[in-house]
């Protein structure tokens, strides 16, 4: 029997390729975000051993630390000399966060690659924590981007407080949009959507990183920051990158929280996202097990339990398990 061709037309000829998995870009906050609100003060030996071990685990874009005033922040005192002494690898992006023009020319002496500004998207939290209101900021921003460029550096912008804020509650999705809007405006290659406080669920993501895409336009990309406080950050970084997020911000250990938020805790752990990304399909370049190891290093230095689950439980499936001796689980 003579087969026949199938028709241009029909679903043999033309086979659906299978979607391509999504790709992210994971930023390592540890450094920065996972160590201001700490009590214990690492020395700047530690952190350099910290990197040296983020970078060992595939870790590429690293916040290494803020550029902000030692009283305020004092874990942060020696970002300059860290940012001078960490190992230089091709392809590592270090990144230095910065509130303002002084601390900008600090970042920039330095050596950081890329800076990130960063600002809260509400009057009170703003003032409480840089003395001014968002918009007086972003005016200092848009002078500080040309600069950027100028300098051959990134540059990005974190919108904190973008889900809510814990002293004016829930903050309007036009509000964070208008600061997008001009964000975008001024030419950053990546702007942030940060949940400060950790009250953003899902849902929420979903129409608000939708509609920051939509008015950021297709030459800058959409970034997420969120804090697990509610037990809501792995979910809501799936919702985001559903809907296109290009970066994820995350903390070894889970670490982190904001020296100026009431009840702010830590960031999602960065081992339990690569964990949950890769069993998904979505290749992060990471060693998973390397940076579980990161993360009980580091637990160990700071003298307490860190949140997060995979540096608990270890990976799956454990290239130590043993095989199954029979019965029923």
């Amino acid at each position: 029997m003579t087969a026949t061709a199938p028709s241009p037309a029909s679903p043999a000829a033309q086979p659906t390729a299978p979607p391509a998995a999504p790709s992210v870009v994971l930023r390592e906050v540890g450094p920065r975000d996972g160590l201001q609100n700490e009590a214990r003060l690492l020395p700047l030996e530690e952190k350099q051993e910290l990197i040296r071990r983020l970078l060992a685990a595939g870790l590429r874009h690293i916040e290494i630390g803020s550029f902000v005033s030692p009283k305020a922040v004092p874990q942060m005192a020696d970002t300059d000399q860290l940012c001078r002494t960490v190992p230089r690898p091709p392809g590592v992006v270090y990144t230095g966060l910065v509130l303002n023009a002084r601390g900008y020319d600090r970042a920039a002496a330095a050596g950081v690659d890329a800076v990130n500004l960063a600002l809260a998207v509400t009057e009170t939290f703003n003032r409480r924590n840089q003395g001014a209101a968002p918009g007086e900021s972003m005016a200092v921003f848009r002078d500080l981007v040309q600069r950027a460029r100028a300098d051959g550096k990134a540059c990005s912008i974190t919108l904190g407080t973008a889900f809510g804020c814990p002293f004016e509650g829930e903050v309007p999705e036009g509000t964070v949009l208008r600061f997008v809007e001009q964000a975008a405006g001024f030419g950053v290659e990546l702007i942030t959507l940060a949940d400060t406080i950790g009250v953003a669920v899902p849902t929420q993501v979903v129409r608000l990183v939708r509609a920051a895409r939509r008015v950021a336009g297709p030459d800058v990309a959409i970034g997420c920051h969120f804090h697990n406080t509610r037990n809501t950050g792995l979910a809501n970084a799936y919702a985001a990158l559903e809907e296109g997020a290009a970066l994820l911000d995350a903390s070894v250990g889970g670490t982190g929280g904001c020296p100026f938020a009431p009840r702010a805790t830590g960031n999602i752990a960065t081992e339990d996202l690569v964990y949950m990304l890769e069993r998904m399909g979505v290749a992060t370049g990471v060693d998973l097990e390397a940076l579980i190891a990161a993360a009980r290093w580091l637990e160990e230095r700071l003298g307490h339990p860190l949140d997060g689950q995979v540096m608990k439980s270890g990976p799956f499936p454990s290239r130590t398990a043993a095989p199954a001796a029979g019965g029923e689980g």
